[in-house]
């Protein structure tokens, strides 16, 4: 690499790797002794880079060597953090940087100010802050002064626009002055403008006296024009070069020109980003970059070393020629083959993520097999990249994605998010249980007392949600027996439900941090998602406090999931030593032997181009900022890169979770230009295998359950509701009553038949034992729904119906009242021993009526059973509980019932809302049992079921009886899905 005058600007080409290939050119060149390469300083585009080059420079040692100072001065996307730079150049005059939280925060109050309640409150004040804030640092780090949004220019064309974008601009514009003001009275800057600052300090300082050491910028793209220009003096150093990666120098002049002025001096008018301009290419923003340099291409010099996995040089024409702009794209129809070949490159289609995920780690796992071969998995999509991890460990391969996690997805994270969850929903059981079975909580020794308590609570607080607060968790717990356990939870919650309509935002996270700690101890802080949590809370703390923050603790929930959405958790050194899984930001400067890049799809690589929230689009092209697409370009300068590597592999699926997707442009490109070579580059045998990875072997179809207890099991107590089932059902009968098993709701369920069933039977229950009084039935409905904390939208919908009900039900018993009839029991419970069976049951109403006999009322919230189905023997209810009556199984009722009522609150057939039913053949009914047959008909039936069943050997089939309408409780555990298409007719022997 010979010395050379003015500039020294070099290109890695994409096939030769970017890191292996520096380091192989820099050893030679400054190793010449044991601290020569120590004296080297470079300047990286990011903190995962330097890693990167730490790891290209460990595998070039041989025995070992001591490193250069790597420095970090920023990365490719604007919504990165630059790291540190040039602090120890004695910069003592330029401000300090504001804390970026801090002015997040800040930025808030002065939105609340400009806009008053129009601006919002909480997280959504909040977001709206962050994005002010992140349009505030493009501009920053574009160079453009709060005058220039002002300009007469800006202000016609904001004037041009929509209604919203003026509001829009005029807001930002208005909050922009008031930090502006903050800042100085502050004797501050924003960390851009200070970024800036030392890079031109730097530049002037470097100018004057260039630097004793070798100072080498390597892989830098960013085009911000003061790095541009900090970067143009690095190149006329004495011992200074400019590396930029993916220079490519083989295209035509005439397509370089195709990309459009890139920030070039324009014409008199013209903005320096026009409209033509190509910046979804790769390679425009290093034109960019160039430009802003002053630089001309022909200046740029090839690298002269190759990395240890280089790809053929044919790659890189190739993927120059994949790139092409629209018109030069038109080529294409004549290039030769040898120009268009992709060697080495395959293309995978998958028909979901969880196929393209087992693929590709089938692709990884094979790789393994060769010796010292790396291979790599790029993707922006984090869930691919998790389900990859996840396949891979199936083999025992640990693989870490070092793009991180964000933090509410590890552990620690979503413990905190919780407690804010259990403080904004009111202690809602959902999160309440999660929380209190989260792997952190109740650590230690006592972990499994601790669990064994969750659950019993779980059980307890299983359908609609109770009342908001502690209190009603209380009483639940304590009827669950867990009172000392639920104790020592309420005391660490108890702060957090003290609080005002409004606290300050740091009072907030302390008291969330400090119950945290109190339920998990200080094994919440231990790993390095504790020491990220850790870190964050102190920072939002600090800012908060300095920032005088309020908050609803209604809303904490959704500004800490936002803040710590932008954190990511890094995993530490480890895992396999030859399979890494980037992002795109990371995957820069890397390189292994099998590349997959994964996700190819719209949306996720290239993303979706969105358009800034606060400026409109015709005033950033006028102040000289790049467009939202020009991040595309970013992306297509990411895969061009990985292209390079000697195999590639680019993956995509047809569709995602919600619905089909379509195949990334650059998917469509590398397929358009193949042509008649593209089946040679279709990579099946992964998808083959990981097909049949999940296809299990074909099994004979499941047969029909037919459960045979033992005589022992099967002498069991039955229900009189459970006679019903084990006519109808009996293997339904055999999962509840034989193996004890019972559904459960869900927790913070929507309220269900059931649950309604037990409020209207608590309601009658109550006016009867109140002495039936006149006109208070309404009342003690409207206490018991309060008690019951019914959902309001649910009062509002059910209320109507259950009311007309009710009224109808008081007309009709105070009017039998009147006429001598009596109700002797409500909701009492009563059993007899019938053939040595225990027959048990609750009687919602038994009445004595005026002749001496009794008749058995039965509650219905929906339609009664027909007189079809009590004469086919499969609502027996009202039957067994009059035997049970017959036989003085009710404690103060004696007599014969004659009378077989359902009460039910639907609408009856004169369109009123409840009436009274007897399935009793007689008069014009068509169904039914007479009435003088009704007990022994019911008697009869039981016989037969005691007989079949309980005191026979006859099989507890399942869905015996197919046509009648039944319970889903046990389908499931049945595996009805598994046989019932194969059912024909009724089954032989069916009731």
């Amino acid at each position: 690499m010979p010395d050379r005058t003015g500039p020294k600007v070099y290109s890695i080409a994409a096939h030769r790797g970017f890191a292996d290939a520096l380091v192989a050119g820099l050893i030679p060149r400054y190793a010449k002794d044991e601290i020569a390469l120590a004296r080297l300083t470079l300047l990286l585009p990011s903190r995962r880079t330097i890693r990167t080059m730490t790891e290209a420079f460990v595998r070039h040692s041989g025995s070992g060597m001591l490193l250069p100072r790597m420095v970090a001065v920023g990365d490719l996307d604007l919504d990165e953090a630059l790291g540190p730079l040039l602090d120890p150049l004695g910069a003592a005059d330029i401000p300090p940087a504001a804390d970026p939280t801090r002015r997040w925060l800040r930025l808030a109050h002065h939105l609340r100010e400009v806009e008053g309640d129009a601006a919002g409150t909480g997280a959504a004040l909040l977001r709206r802050a962050f994005e002010i804030g992140r349009t505030m640092d493009r501009l920053l780090a574009e160079e453009i002064a709060p005058i220039d949004l002002m300009s007469e220019r800006v202000i016609g064309i904001v004037g041009d626009l929509a209604g919203h974008w003026s509001d829009n601009t005029r807001s930002f514009l208005m909050v922009q002055q008031h930090w502006i003001a903050e800042l100085a009275a502050r004797g501050e800057i924003d960390a851009p403008d200070r970024r800036n600052r030392l890079f031109d300090h730097a530049a002037a300082r470097w100018r004057e006296e260039p630097p004793p050491y070798p100072v080498i910028a390597a892989g830098v793209t960013g085009a911000s024009p003061a790095l541009a220009r900090l970067l143009r003096v690095v190149s006329e150093m004495p011992q200074g070069l400019v590396v930029l990666p993916d220079l490519d120098l083989s295209l035509a002049d005439e397509v370089w020109e195709e990309l459009g002025v890139a920030g070039a001096p324009a014409e008199v008018g013209e903005p320096p980003f026009a409209r033509g301009d190509a910046v979804t290419h790769p390679q425009y923003h290093l034109k960019l970059l160039l430009n802003r340099m002053g630089i001309a291409r022909g200046e740029v010099q090839p690298w002269h070393r190759s990395g240890l996995a280089a790809a053929p040089p044919e790659r890189s024409r190739a993927i120059s020629n994949l790139f092409l702009p629209p018109r030069a794209s038109a080529a294409w129809v004549d290039l030769p083959p040898e120009q268009r070949r992709l060697s080495g490159v395959r293309l995978m289609e998958c028909t979901h993520p969880g196929e393209q995920a087992q693929a590709i780690a089938v692709l990884i796992r094979e790789a393994l097999e060769t010796p010292e071969r790396r291979v790599a998995l790029v993707s922006p999509d984090r869930g691919l990249a998790a389900r990859v991890v996840s396949h891979l460990e199936r083999w025992g391969i640990e693989a870490d994605d070092t793009a991180g996690r964000p933090l509410p997805q590890t552990a620690a994270g979503r413990l905190l998010l919780l407690l804010a969850e259990v403080v904004a929903e009111q202690a809602a059981p959902v999160p309440l249980i999660a929380l209190l079975v989260h792997p952190l909580t109740g650590a230690g020794p006592g972990r499994p007392r601790w669990l064994e308590n969750a659950r019993k609570l779980d059980l307890e607080l299983r359908g609609p949600r109770p009342g908001a607060g502690l209190a009603p968790l209380a009483a639940r717990a304590e009827g669950a027996k867990l009172g000392e356990w639920w104790a020592g939870i309420e005391a660490i919650l108890t702060p957090l439900f003290a609080l005002g309509e409004t606290e300050p935002l740091d009072r907030l996270l302390g008291l969330i941090a400090a119950a945290a700690e109190a339920l998990c101890g200080e094994a919440l802080w231990g790993g390095a998602d504790g020491r990220a949590l850790s870190a964050f809370v102190e920072e939002l703390r600090g800012a908060a406090g300095a920032a005088g923050t309020l908050l609803d603790p209604r809303e904490i929930n959704a500004v800490l999931r936002d803040a710590m959405d932008r954190v990511s958790v890094r995993p530490p050194w480890g895992g396999h030593p030859r399979v890494s899984v980037y992002g795109l930001l990371e995957a820069r400067m890397s390189r292994a032997d099998l590349v997959i890049c994964g996700g190819l799809v719209e949306g996720v690589w290239p993303g979706t181009a969105a358009q800034d929230a606060l400026l409109p689009p015709a005033v950033l092209r006028a102040l000289g900022v790049p467009g939202a697409d020009f991040r595309i370009g970013l992306s297509a300068h990411d895969l061009a890169a990985a292209l390079g590597a000697p195999e590639v592999v680019l993956s995509w699926a047809q569709r995602d979770e919600g619905g089909p997707v379509i195949p990334s442009r650059f998917v469509l490109r590398v397929r358009a230009m193949l042509g008649d070579q593209l089946e040679r580059h279709i990579e099946g045998e992964a998808v083959r295998l990981a097909r049949l990875l999940d296809d299990a072997a074909p099994v004979a179809a499941h047969p029909r359950p037919q459960p045979m207890p033992s005589a022992e099991q099967r002498k069991v107590d039955v229900s009189v509701t459970g006679l019903d089932r084990l006519r109808g059902d009996p293997y339904q009968f055999y999962a509840s009553a034989i193996l004890g098993l019972r559904s459960l709701d869900g927790l913070d369920a929507e309220p269900s038949a059931a649950w309604k069933g037990e409020v209207a039977h608590l309601i009658m229950e109550r006016w009867h034992k109140a002495g039936e009084p006149a006109g208070g039935l309404h009342a003690i409905a409207q206490g018991v729904l309060t008690e019951q904390n019914a959902h309001p939208l649910m009062r509002v919908l059910w209320w109507p119906r259950l009311s007309a009900a009710l009224e109808t039900f008081e007309t009709m018993i105070l009017d039998a009242k009147a006429t001598g009839r009596e109700v002797v029991a409500v909701e009492k419970w009563g059993d007899m021993r019938h053939r040595d069976v225990r027959i048990h049951g609750r009687a919602d109403r038994i009445d004595l009526r005026e002749d001496g006999s009794l008749a058995v009322v039965d509650y219905k919230t929906g339609q009664p059973p027909t007189g079809s189905r009590v004469q086919e023997g499969f609502a027996l209810q009202l039957g067994l509980i009059a035997l049970i009556a017959r036989d003085g199984g009710f404690e103060g009722v004696e007599g014969v019932a004659d009378s077989f009522e359902y009460w039910s609150m639907a609408k009856g057939k004169d369109g009123t809302m409840g009436y009274m039913f007897e399935p009793v053949l007689e008069g014009r009914k068509k169904s039914g049992i007479p009435r003088e047959d009704f007990l022994p008909e019911t008697l009869r039936y039981l016989n037969d079921a005691l007989d079949r069943w309980i005191l026979g050997e006859e099989a507890f089939t399942a869905r015996l009886n197919p046509e009648l309408g039944s319970y889903a409780d046990y389908d499931q555990l049945m595996r009805l899905d598994e046989w019932i298409t194969s059912l024909g007719n009724r089954p032989e022997g069916a009731a």
